[in-house]
């Protein structure tokens, strides 16, 4: 008896030794190049759920690519770079507003590409008329077509595109397609999409593949969640949308009659060349064929409508939150009106002091959402925010049931926006792939105003005194999935 006393002493303290370890290494490592509040909540797990929570952070704590990953993002940049020098000469620098310069600067630091006038923008709002649109630039195509997105499902709604790729490759049009590999697993039809891509004749490649026996390992949950096509190098396609059934054809979303609402937009004129270089890092990536990049001169349209264009490319495959501090410093620049749309919005600090701050210097500050979640832990997460928001003064809109708002842009003062595949959470700052494209054009926010105000039509705005009367019970949802948004 004695003796297993004793043994048992001894693995309690052999346990509690391993307590402390764990504290310490969440202490040296865990902090380092982490922010306070991710780092905090990462070393409260291991401490108070030492091993459960060591496991979690060794499957999702590190929010980077591989090493291997990242090199290749670099050698891109570097060629992107060698090849655009004195591009950004061709744009109308001289009628920017007053920190925008600085804006473009941060954006070509960080993600290698300038920004370039002589665009055609146009906003592409219905579901299906955009899919149609891409259609027909499909059919217009004589070299190749790059297709770019997370989600790629041959459906019913979809297979105008599918067909359209179909006769490209017919007729001698080289068709490389990417998709994400998690996303793909996750989203029915799957197998069904993989035969028809093979039957057309498509070159297909995943992206971030999940398949540790060939080697393609990384964080599960780090995704390439952009949404752009390029034909030929002169008109391109980007925004929110997915290539997929409005329903996602899941049957707990046809059930509760979920759809979604989605922007898109069209561009013509050189950014189109720079929304294919990100495409062409990402299938090198994916593949180690290093297409060949536009070097052919552009000759810039003065037309007074053609409008400056910068694509900003970010995620974990770059050393910065790209988007986080394009976005941030936005709305520190902002001087009359801040406007954004974001289906998940669970802010970092930055953005929600920005917001507040912003509220609090008398700007014009409005936030449009869904008034429906599709995802409940981040449904209730972004809801903790609120009452912040409407106590500085910051509209907030929810769009009514049962579409849900998957539309993702945001617009300063009156002439410039950036629309794009990133939300305003976490996940889309550090952990996801993302394409944003930085406009500057008083007539395309005008066109941007127009739909908000549409949004404004079909939502009902959020008032105070109601918001803190809500439920006790769902006050406590809302603040404990909070609570789990630092844990990445």
């Amino acid at each position: 008896m004695r003796h297993w006393l004793s043994d048992a002493g001894n693995l309690a303290w052999i346990f509690l030794a391993l307590h402390i370890i764990l504290g310490a290494i969440a202490v040296a490592y865990i902090s380092a190049r982490r922010r306070p509040a991710t780092a905090i909540a990462w070393m409260l797990t291991i401490i108070f759920v030492p091993y459960v929570g060591l496991v979690a952070f060794l499957l999702v704590g590190f929010s980077r690519l591989p090493k291997a990953r990242r090199d290749k993002q670099k050698f891109v940049n570097e060629l992107i770079l060698d090849r655009t020098e004195g591009f950004d000469q061709l744009s109308h620098r001289d009628e920017w507003p007053q920190g925008l310069a600085g804006l473009v600067t941060l954006n070509s630091t960080l993600g290698a590409l300038p920004m370039v006038g002589g665009n055609d923008v146009e906003l592409l709002p219905d579901y299906h008329g955009s899919i149609a649109a891409m259609a027909q630039a499909i059919d217009e195509a004589r070299d190749y077509v790059h297709v770019e997105f997370y989600i790629l499902v041959a459906d019913q709604v979809t297979e105008p595109f599918f067909a359209a790729l179909e006769r490209a490759v017919a007729r001698g049009v080289s068709v490389r397609v990417l998709s994400d590999h998690l996303a793909s697993l996750m989203n029915p039809g799957r197998k069904a999409t993989l035969a028809r891509l093979a039957a057309i004749g498509a070159d297909y490649h995943a992206m971030l593949p999940l398949r540790p026996w060939k080697g393609h390992w990384q964080r599960v949950d780090l995704r390439n969640h952009r949404k752009l096509m390029v034909v030929d190098g002169q008109v391109g396609f980007s925004g929110s949308q997915n290539l997929v059934h409005e329903s996602y054809n899941k049957k707990k979303n046809i059930a509760r009659g979920l759809r979604w609402h989605e922007l898109m937009m069209r561009i013509h004129g050189p950014a189109v060349r720079e929304l294919d270089a990100v495409f062409v890092t990402d299938w090198y990536s994916e593949t180690e064929d290093l297409l060949v990049l536009d070097t052919s001169a552009v000759v810039l349209d003065p037309a007074p409508h053609r409008v400056d264009v910068q694509v900003v490319p970010s995620g974990p495959s770059f050393e910065n939150d790209n988007n986080l501090k394009l976005f941030v410093a936005m709305i520190h620049q902002a001087t009359e009106r801040v406007s954004i749309t974001s289906p998940y919005f669970v802010p970092e600090d930055s953005i929600l002091l920005a917001m507040i701050t912003a509220a609090g210097r008398g700007l014009s500050v409005e936030l449009f959402v869904s008034e429906i979640g599709d995802q409940a832990m981040v449904y209730h997460a972004q809801r903790s925010y609120y009452e912040a928001l409407l106590r500085a003064g910051v509209k907030i809109y929810l769009y009514k049931a049962p579409e849900v708002l998957h539309a993702k842009h945001f617009s300063i003062d009156a002439d410039v926006a950036v629309v794009g595949s990133s939300n305003m959470d976490v996940r889309s700052f550090s952990l996801n792939m993302e394409i944003s494209v930085l406009i500057h054009s008083g007539s395309f926010v005008d066109q941007l105003r127009v739909i908000e105000d549409g949004y404004r039509a079909n939502s009902r705005e959020l008032e105070l005194a109601d918001w803190i009367k809500r439920p006790v019970m769902e006050k406590f949802w809302d603040s404990a999935a909070r609570l789990t948004s630092n844990l990445q």
